[in-house]
């Protein structure tokens, strides 16, 4: 089983995350922040992984930290539960639509966190959630996951559609990425002989 779970607690929150790479899209979100909640539970279910999050921050002050750090503990789960990369199929694509938007999203679980960002959000928040945060939690992921991402708005309109658009991509993304290939099953895959 390819699992993990993070426990992180700051001055700013406190954050119990587990995560199953191979599950069957099941979550239990509970962030303090409805948004980022939906996109999770969407993330979960679209990439078929199981996933529990548990956040309690000072969302008195603003989200800024509870997205920036949960970020932190999912980067961290996936890294962990990838372990040393065995057999995965290392790189994943795909271009999703979601009514007028489209996005781009590739990633290469290559052990070097880069993060090319290329959504152009209209509006600053989506209800109480600020859409800036989007960049935020996926720098956070990415550092600690050691992955390179790019993601890419090629059309939308609709702040909540490229967000969410965003978070589907992704999740489909990274379940390419992280599926075994039974032919090379032992191997790493890399010239190197590690990622």
């Amino acid at each position: 089983m390819r699992t993990s779970e993070i426990n992180r607690k700051t001055a700013e929150t406190d954050i119990s995350l587990a995560l199953n790479l191979d599950g069957t899209g099941k979550s239990n979100i509970d962030t303090g922040c409805g948004f980022l909640n939906h996109m999770l539970t969407l993330f979960a279910r679209h990439g078929r992984f199981d996933l529990d999050v548990t956040c309690h921050g000072d969302v008195d002050v603003d989200d800024h930290h509870s997205v920036e750090d949960i970020g932190i503990c999912l980067g961290m789960a996936f890294a962990e539960a990838l372990g040393n990369g065995a057999g995965i199929r290392r790189y994943g694509h795909i271009i999703l639509p979601m009514d007028e938007t489209l996005i781009l999203c590739a990633v290469d679980l290559s052990g070097r966190a880069h993060l090319e960002y290329g959504l152009e959000i209209p509006t600053e928040k989506v209800g109480t959630f600020d859409t800036e945060l989007t960049e935020e939690f996926l720098i956070a992921f990415v550092r600690k996951a050691n992955m390179t991402l790019h993601v890419k708005q090629l059309s939308g309109r609709n702040s909540h559609h490229i967000i969410e658009g965003t978070f589907k991509a992704l999740a489909r993304t990274l379940a390419q990425a992280v599926s075994i290939d039974e032919k090379y099953r032992d191997e790493i895959p890399s010239t190197k002989g590690v990622l």
